[in-house]
């Protein structure tokens, strides 16, 4: 594409970019432009940026790009860049697009659930090219992403210097208090939001296991557990997780009308950070079984048929499954 002289000027000017349009990266950006900033996108797929910005961006103000090269020049200096793809080679991949683009005191920000290791090593790479590098953790999901997340910072200060008032205003408040904090050079906030997650698994296993509890040894009833936990989320216990548990538990599906969990295959995925919180754990000993078992017992979930077919679930309506139903 042919580009006169001194159009790169009269280029729209944009406070900070978002690379990577999953809803991550789409919630991100709109509130960012929410909080009265001017946002450029870009994504791999250009597809996905055209809906994106036909379908929300536009009316934000927000300004979608399909070349890197005009993506990069569109963005104020220092850039700032914010990356939501999937963690592993991809970031590596975009970073290495990046950086052939990008100046000496720029900023690239990895929001995605990148291991603390591999922002350790980005770090180290991009601070010898000049390049400020953060690696933050952003929990809240496309919800708090949206309206306001807890954001774990780590990498470069002076990096985090240049963003962290963003940071602040588009984060969640507590009690008036952004709920934005810097942890420390390299992979901290990464590490953080690994540990962070960690803790998550733990809670959810021990509320797994009170619904365990509740209903073969006293035999209640899904929806009478959800009451319970709705009463257990006005004390000390209140919390999203319980809140969200109760609610689920009283939900009746309605083509059958019967309690949803009671139609739900009882196995679990999982992204990964329980079992880094846990190598983590075991590497620095400090001991952490609540965290452990719980990522065993997603572990066990996963191996229903060989489980069926050893007779261990004898007693449960899994073992009658059929091959199908498995799959």
């Amino acid at each position: 594409m042919l580009r006169l002289v001194g159009e790169e000027e009269k280029m729209p000017r944009s406070d900070i970019g978002v690379y990577g349009l999953g809803v991550m990266g789409e919630s991100i950006a709109l509130n960012l432009a929410r909080n009265g900033y001017k946002v450029s996108v870009f994504n791999r797929t250009p597809e996905k940026t055209r809906k994106f910005i036909s379908e929300r961006g536009a009316a934000r103000g927000i300004e979608g790009y399909y070349d890197l090269s005009e993506f990069i020049r569109s963005i104020n200096k220092p850039r700032k860049v914010i990356i939501f793809v999937k963690a592993g080679a991809p970031v590596d991949e975009v970073i290495s697009l990046l950086k052939s683009l990008l100046d000496k005191g720029d900023v690239i920000i990895d929001c995605g659930n990148s291991h603390f290791k591999d922002s350790d090593r980005r770090y180290i790479d991009l601070t010898m090219r000049g390049i400020h590098f953060l690696g933050v953790g952003v929990s809240g999901g496309e919800e708090g992403a949206l309206k306001g997340p807890s954001i774990m910072v780590g990498g470069s200060i002076d990096g985090y210097l240049l963003v962290g008032e963003i940071l602040e205003k588009i984060s969640a408040k507590f009690d008036g208090t952004p709920c934005v904090a810097y942890f420390g050079t390299g992979g901290a906030g990464h590490f953080v939001k690994t540990v962070h997650n960690g803790i998550e698994y733990s809670i959810m296993q021990a509320i797994a296991e009170a619904y365990h509890f509740l209903s073969t040894v006293y035999g209640l009833r899904s929806e009478i557990i959800g009451d319970l936990f709705a009463e257990f989320n006005k004390g000390e216990l209140s919390s999203f997780l319980i809140e969200a548990a109760a609610n689920v538990l009283k939900f009746r599906d309605e083509e059958t009308g019967s309690p949803l969990v009671d139609l739900i295959l009882d196995e679990a995925e999982q992204k990964g950070t329980g079992l880094w919180t846990s190598q983590a754990a075991i590497e620095l000993g400090v001991p952490a079984p609540s965290i452990e078992e719980a990522v065993t017992s997603r572990l066990i979930s996963t191996r229903r048929r060989l489980y069926s077919s050893l007779g261990i679930l004898k007693d449960s309506p899994y073992a009658a499954m059929s091959e199908a139903q498995m799959d």
